[in-house]
């Protein structure tokens, strides 16, 4: 039998995944606010979430194998490093040269975002190693709550530390909570690596396309990404708007801005109580079904709200929803996939379902301004209440199945 780690590593894991999501969401806060206070234009706004994200898409599959060869652990801090140069980097153009203040953000906001793969990889990898097989769904809900509490924790700061320091020095804060995030990782074991024999291109690309072979042919996973591809197309297109609606749309205030954030983070809270509770009783598919339904009809509310408070209300009850709903998608995932593989096909597995960011971002710049954020999800809204009537039930049969059939088996299945 396997031996259970020390409480204090998953307490070191959690702690350096938190400090990381915070400082995320100190940048977060700070930089749409600082390209929308030197550009007044939403097309900017959207054409900076779609460049943010087009290098991690990128980077996935590479990031996939790297974990799998380095084990997690020291990915993790190797990435968290870069991301901690490059912001202090950027906050010095942003201090001496304040008329490229839109360029180096955008710039840097796509260096943070190739980082981005290798720290969600090494997240993937370690929690299978710090979780026995009976506590990877608690584990998985603790990694989902770890977002949510950053985001009551990280806009909370940002918004006290603009007030006194100022937007830009938010970048420098940001840095230093990435280079402690870190820090909290050296304890971590490496875990299982692989020898890499041969380190040509040909090989890199060889098992590329291996982990695209894997996800092709495992069905659940495949549906999964589909449909999480699907559901982040709304959401993102919400996220890119997100600071024009309540600044613009609604003229709330910057710290009304940091407020909602943190609103979202303390639902995280309730739902660090609520979620092991709810999986016990009603089972993980329930959760699934949920939060997506949640998720929808928040949806309809954000785009349909004519005030404020309707929308913050809206917003908090969407991120809520993919809370939800996101403890099913990354449990059941882990249970079909071979664990020596797990990089492999996760690096593919991401690429697909978070395309839609970039989409999302070119949706906004296009057609944002023409039509309205608002009318832009509730249109998406509804498509995706069309599309996941379908998909949801399709994709945890296929999971059931592919389940069960892994379970009588004793080598498992792909």
């Amino acid at each position: 039998m396997t031996k259970d780690p020390p409480p204090r590593l998953r307490a070191l894991f959690a702690a350096g995944v938190l400090l990381g999501l915070i400082a995320e969401q100190v940048v977060l806060f700070a930089v749409p606010l600082l390209i929308f206070q030197d550009t007044k234009s939403l097309t900017d706004l959207g054409a900076a979430f779609a460049l943010e994200w087009l290098p991690s898409l990128l980077a996935y599959p590479f990031a996939g194998l790297m974990a799998d060869r380095d084990g997690g652990a020291r990915l993790f801090r190797r990435a968290a490093m870069v991301r901690a140069a490059v912001l202090c980097c950027v906050g010095m153009i942003c201090l001496m040269v304040p008329s490229w203040t839109t360029a180096a953000l955008m710039t840097g906001g796509a260096c943070l975002s190739l980082c981005m793969a290798p720290i969600r990889m090494s997240v993937e990898k370690m929690v299978p190693q710090l979780a026995r097989k009976n506590r990877v769904a608690t584990m998985q809900s603790l990694v989902q709550n770890m977002e949510l509490l950053a985001m009551a924790m990280g806009p909370a700061a940002a918004a006290l530390a603009a007030v006194y320091l100022g937007k830009v020095w938010l970048l420098w804060v940001a840095a230093a909570v990435f280079a402690i995030s870190a820090a909290c990782w050296l304890p971590l074991p490496r875990g299982a690596v692989q020898v890499v024999v041969d380190g040509s291109a040909r090989k890199v690309v060889r098992e590329l396309g291996v982990g695209w072979q894997l996800l092709a042919r495992n069905r659940p996973v495949l549906l999964l990404g589909i449909l999480n591809f699907a559901i982040n197309l709304s959401v993102a297109a919400l996220l890119a708007a997100n600071v024009v609606l309540v600044t613009g749309v609604f003229q709330a205030s910057e710290s009304a801005y940091g407020l909602l954030n943190t609103a979202v983070g303390v639902m995280g809270l309730l739902n660090l109580l609520m979620i092991p509770i709810l999986v016990r009783r009603f089972g993980i598919g329930m959760l699934a079904v949920t939060g997506f339904t949640l998720l929808c009809g928040a949806l309809l509310l954000v785009g349909t709200a004519s005030a404020f408070p309707v929308y913050a209300a809206g917003f908090v009850a969407v991120i809520t929803g993919v809370a939800v709903y996101n403890v099913y998608n990354r449990t059941q995932r882990l249970k079909v996939i071979p664990h020596e593989h797990l990089g492999k096909v996760m690096g593919p597995f991401y690429l697909l379902n978070l395309l839609s960011y970039p989409i999302a971002g070119v949706l906004v710049a296009s057609f944002g301004a023409a039509v309205g954020p608002q009318r832009l999800i509730t249109g998406l809204a509804i498509a995706l209440c069309l599309f996941g009537s379908v998909f949801l039930p399709l994709t945890m049969a296929s999971f059931r199945t592919a389940i069960a059939a892994r379970a009588s088996s004793p080598v498992g299945v792909v």
